[in-house]
């Protein structure tokens, strides 16, 4: 079974036409795949806006490139490719660590709901979420995106090994790691 094959019927289609330069069919592809390709530079820098940037700039260089794929990959496997080689590269310039800015740490504050008029259960849910966030935060950059991609994405090993240039139980070892380690900083922090 070719990979043209395993690829939705529109989608070949899609990509077809794009390739021949359909902007409006490469506009469909951008709208199919804009939260993964997110979902996947945010788990190696770890802030939105920049994973924002760094999605746009990945649909800039599909476009650019679309000539150079050859269904060898999925197409969206191709895609994650570009994202994640980006998003290591924006790493590697803008430094290791991510950190939150004044103003951004002032706005995350403000979005988390008063449980004074909410729900007991809406101001637990948004307690657990703010727990997992400095959870991840405490993982290194390869460790939160294999579990990114893996457990947010829902992205297979085979695909997660193609997308960081590791091999398959490099993946699989990191995924049991991550897990683990967060496993124990929630744990942690619950007991404080």
């Amino acid at each position: 079974m070719s990979k043209e094959s395993r690829l939705a019927p529109d989608e070949t289609e899609l990509i077809r036409k794009a390739k021949r330069g359909d902007r409006k069919a490469f506009g469909a592809l951008v709208e199919r795949y804009q939260r993964r390709v997110t979902g996947v530079a945010l788990s190696v820098v770890h802030n939105p806006d920049d994973a924002l940037e760094l999605a746009q700039e990945t649909f800039v260089r599909a476009y650019e490139n679309l000539g150079s794929f050859e269904s060898r990959s999925s197409f969206s496997t191709w895609l994650y490719r570009i994202a994640a080689n980006l998003a290591i590269d924006f790493r590697r310039r803008e430094g290791r660590h991510s950190f939150v800015r004044g103003e951004e740490a002032e706005n995350e504050i403000d979005r988390l709901p008063s449980p004074i008029g909410d729900s007991f259960a809406e101001f637990s849910r948004t307690e657990l979420n703010r727990r997992l966030r400095a959870a991840l935060d405490e993982l290194t950059s390869e460790h939160r995106a294999v579990i990114l991609l893996r457990e947010v994405e829902g992205l297979g090993y085979d695909e997660i090994s193609e997308i960081l240039q590791c091999p398959r139980g490099t993946v699989m070892s990191r995924l049991h790691y991550a897990r683990n380690r967060l496993r124990a900083i929630l744990k942690a922090t619950e007991q404080n």
